[in-house]
């Protein structure tokens, strides 16, 4: 008894520090509070007070102005080494939450979209533009729309470091969004490497699951370098990044419509949309469901790795309102 409560105490934790850790400024505890029941957990205010004070005395949080908190650097290692068992699944918790806060409107052309993050040096940036264009010029992203922001200043919610350019590259978790909010449910699968032959989608050679996985796939197949985005622009075979998802068959036409509206919007992603209980780039499909082939929104960041210019990455990372972004073709 007396060990499930200390798991309860420490999940509790780790839920705290992932909203710190999300926060560019300190946060009180009634607003952490708020924060929490985005990961299913109610804490009320008060007992949210009595585990931040017992966080201080671990050295996880510190005080910062009026009644808030910030993550110290011991906070941070924390929840990197946080109980794998609390991160299980997390891949997939993220999505969810991001297709429930995404609320763009392809039709008003405003809302907020789901991004990725990437950290280049400042001083590489311009040859990671470079190795990148042929990606976007393919189309082998999910948007040409981006965002760009120097050292210390803010891409939604997340700052950017000292040293570093940050770009956001829309997430085809907009697909997911966009399609909730036209009430249709997608069950998302798994993330994974697809082999493209003469321009077209062929199988998926690897995949990562996302409810059983505590990293966001393309960041890991870009850490092993095991795309050729670069090839597969240049109009030979390779393998790039991409996303499984299934739909409801009944909820084909609407999911055909919410895709054209988005694709006016400058946002594509989709790669292939399947047929009722058939297999998708040889994956096999629930009984009355439907296959959807997702581009991952890092294609271009991995070309631009498959260069030697690494970023550091986080997938799924926030949400930036899309009338702040600007062409590919701008920067």
């Amino acid at each position: 008894m007396i060990g499930f409560e200390m798991q309860d105490v420490e999940r509790k934790v780790f839920s705290i520090l992932k909203v710190l850790n999300d926060s560019r400024e300190p946060l009180g505890a009634r607003v952490i509070a708020r924060h929490l029941q985005d990961y299913g957990i109610e804490l009320g205010e008060r007992a949210v007070r009595y585990h931040l004070k017992l966080m201080d005395g671990r050295g996880l949080t510190r005080t910062a102005g009026r009644d808030g908190r910030l993550i110290t650097q011991s906070g941070v290692d924390e929840l990197r080494n946080a109980l794998v068992r609390d991160k299980v699944g997390f891949a997939i918790s993220r999505i969810e939450l991001l297709a429930f806060r995404t609320s763009f409107d392809p039709e008003r052309r405003a809302g907020a979209v789901p991004v990725n993050i990437s950290f280049f040096p400042r001083e590489r940036f311009a040859r990671a533009v470079r190795a990148m264009k042929p990606a976007f010029a393919a189309g082998l992203c999910v948007s040409e729309l981006v965002a760009v922001a120097g050292e210390g200043e803010i891409l939604g919610e997340v700052t950017v470091p000292a040293g570093k350019v940050g770009l956001a590259t829309v997430c085809s978790i907009v697909v997911n969004g966009t399609l909730l909010k036209a009430g249709v449910p997608m069950d998302s699968r798994f993330g994974g490497i697809l082999q493209v032959r003469n321009r077209q989608p062929l199988r998926f050679v690897e995949l990562i699951h996302y409810a059983g996985s505590s990293l966001d796939p393309s960041e890991v197949f870009i850490r092993a370098r095991m795309t050729s985005v670069g090839e597969v622009a240049a109009g030979a075979s390779g393998k790039v990044l991409a996303n499984f998802r299934e739909i409801p068959a009944l909820c084909r036409p609407t999911a055909e419509g919410v895709v054209a509206r988005l694709r006016e919007a400058g946002i594509e992603g989709l790669l292939l949309l399947g047929h009722t209980s058939e297999p998708a780039c040889e994956t096999p499909v629930e009984l009355n469901r439907v296959g959807v082939v997702l581009l991952g929104g890092l294609n271009p960041v991995a070309a631009a790795g498959e260069a030697g210019i690494e970023a550091e990455n986080h997938a799924m990372s926030t949400l930036v309102e899309y009338q702040s972004l600007i062409k590919f073709g701008e920067l």
